[in-house]
């Protein structure tokens, strides 16, 4: 029997865009504050930049998803295969 796979609750689900944007932009303050220490600066801010970026992808593709679901009158045909 498969184990069922773990799922995040609604909140922390439809809140991790926002704590990936947030961290994100933690890490690119502290990129800028470590200036003087040239590697891990860029490292740091190469972190924050992949976490706004994601965090922005994640929200979008959401959206668009959604908004492609709404557009079905039985929004489960969009997992469905077609049994013809």
């Amino acid at each position: 029997m498969p184990r069922p796979s773990p799922h995040f609750s609604r909140p922390l689900y439809e809140g991790l865009p926002w704590i990936y944007i947030m961290f994100g932009l933690g890490a690119l303050g502290a990129s800028y504050l470590l200036a003087a220490r040239g590697a891990l600066s860029l490292v740091v801010g190469m972190l924050g930049l992949t976490c706004v970026v994601g965090g922005f992808v994640l929200l979008l593709r959401r959206r668009d998803y959604r908004a492609l679901r709404s557009q079905y009158a039985d929004p489960d045909s969009l997992s469905r295969d077609d049994e013809r």
